[in-house]
């Protein structure tokens, strides 16, 4: 019986993503390794262990050969300095990466005063600090490369990149944040919230490569790491899962670039989230004590915010001292806090997002492990009457939670009418998040078939996802 094929991280390294997108345009050609060994002249074997990472040498004849065996349009051949490119290769190396640029000048190299040093791996896996910047931009334009929506926002040709960074790019990448960051809570990552995302992010990465003043080189990479942010979590949210991590990674490499302990914090904060909520708390319980370290360089409601995620970890394990330990250090540390002391990103993490944030790792105690489930109702409460329209998303979803854990544990008929309130909220969004929550609404309202409310309720549900 064959073996399932590897799971590929094009994030870990440049041959990786060598390896990554090779597999990706072999299998879009429906080719064996085999078959394309043949076509290029080596064996299925070097194939394999190219797409699995394994090679850190590779004639730059072959990459040739590959695009075009593969019809890839220089793909390989300008990549190959970025994975494969050595010392006594230089003038080939500069030559592909002038290419890749589209005709910059210079890329900057990675600081020396990068968070965890340049001799330390960073936690999310980084690649060596050579050629880093031309790293990030080639993975992150890949990764989002396959989506062909362009025309609905930019009816045009994109326009051409400066010939240098200034004040008004990267002031263009933090309108680009807020933008997407306000679309994102109010409508859901899905439809033109995450179209925009993915061409913002598109063409933010493109500048990594741009030459750029030394004094601005801390906010370029601020900037992208923010946006980056903003974008994997508007992906998160519309379930593009693999997008999203690609965006993560790159805030991520972007904030120790920039040194940013505040910005590195909250990319955790996401990683862990998005981890939890595709089944693997262990990993988002990595993330968030990731996040975690040095934690005295951090503001108290970033702590909150990590201890809330930790939580959420705990709960999805059904560890009830793990949890309701972590829901006290959350605490503990919201009540420090200090907006004035926060950066600007963070203003959304007030009291109806911890509430609703510590509520949910109590609801899975309340739902999996016969826990009191008036501590999570009475922080859902909270959260619903504090989340304004500005982010309708966090209020449907925690007025859906509220629902589903009245209907699974309390009152059937105040579930119901709380069901209805959050659908009023859930059909105006394009978040799968939110959809999936209201399935799990209306399995627990399953449970009450002869309450004629509930039943209507699960037709309202019903309709509601078909729409």
């Amino acid at each position: 019986m064959p073996q399932p094929e590897k799971t590929l991280n094009p994030g870990a390294s440049p041959q990786a993503w060598f390896g990554y997108m090779l597999r990706k345009h072999r299998k879009q050609k429906k080719l064996t390794a085999k078959d394309l060994g043949k076509l290029v002249q080596v064996s299925d074997d070097m194939i394999l262990n190219i797409e699995l990472g394994k090679y850190r040498s590779c004639q730059l004849q072959l990459a040739e050969r590959l695009d075009e065996v593969l019809g890839t349009d220089g793909l390989f051949t300008e990549s190959w300095p970025m994975a494969f490119g050595s010392a006594d290769a230089d003038k080939k190396r500069v030559d592909a990466e002038k290419r890749l640029r589209q005709g910059a000048e210079v890329a900057i190299p990675p600081r020396a005063d990068r968070i965890l040093g340049s001799d330390t791996p960073s936690p999310s896996g980084s690649p060596a600090p050579v050629d880093r910047r031309a790293f990030l931009a080639a993975s992150s334009l890949a990764a989002f490369a396959s989506i062909d929506l362009a025309s609905l926002v930019a009816p045009t040709a994109p326009p051409q990149p400066p010939a240098r960074i200034r004040l008004q790019e990267i002031a263009q990448i933090l309108k680009a944040s807020d933008d997407i960051h306000r679309g994102d809570n109010a409508h859901g990552g899905g439809g033109l919230v995450g179209v925009l995302a993915s061409r913002a992010m598109e063409w933010a990465v493109g500048l990594l490569v741009i030459p750029c003043p030394e004094a601005l080189v801390s906010e370029l990479h601020a900037a992208v790491a923010r946006l980056g942010i903003v974008v994997g979590a508007s992906h998160f949210d519309a379930y593009a899962h693999d997008d999203a991590r690609v965006a993560f990674k790159i805030a991520s490499e972007c904030a120790e670039e920039a040194g940013d302990w505040h910005l590195r914090a909250k990319t955790f904060s996401f990683l862990a989230r998005q981890a939890i909520w595709i089944g693997d708390p262990d990993n988002g319980l990595t993330y968030a004590e990731k996040g975690l370290v040095r934690s005295d360089r951090l503001t108290a409601t970033e702590k909150a915010m990590l201890h809330s995620a930790r939580a959420r970890a705990f709960g999805k394990m059904r560890d009830v001292q793990g949890t309701i330990a972590a829901v006290g250090a959350a605490d503990d540390a919201f009540a420090q806090r200090d907006p004035a002391a926060d950066p600007p990103w963070m203003a959304y993490y007030d009291e109806a997002q911890h509430h609703g944030d510590t509520a949910h790792a109590l609801f899975d105690l309340a739902i999996n492990a016969g826990q009191n489930p008036g501590r999570a109702g009475r922080r859902f409460e909270i959260a619903v009457a504090g989340h304004g329209d500005d982010f309708a998303r966090s209020r449907a979803i925690s007025c859906t939670k509220w629902a589903s854990l009245e209907m699974a544990t309390g009152d059937p008929h105040r579930a119901t009418a709380l069901g209805h309130r959050a659908l009023d909220d859930v059909g105006r969004l394009t978040s799968r998040r939110a959809a999936d929550d209201l399935k799990e609404l209306g399995r627990f309202a399953g449970q009450h078939r002869q309450l004629q409310e509930a039943a209507y309720l699960r037709e309202r549900i019903t309709v509601t996802l078909q729409a």
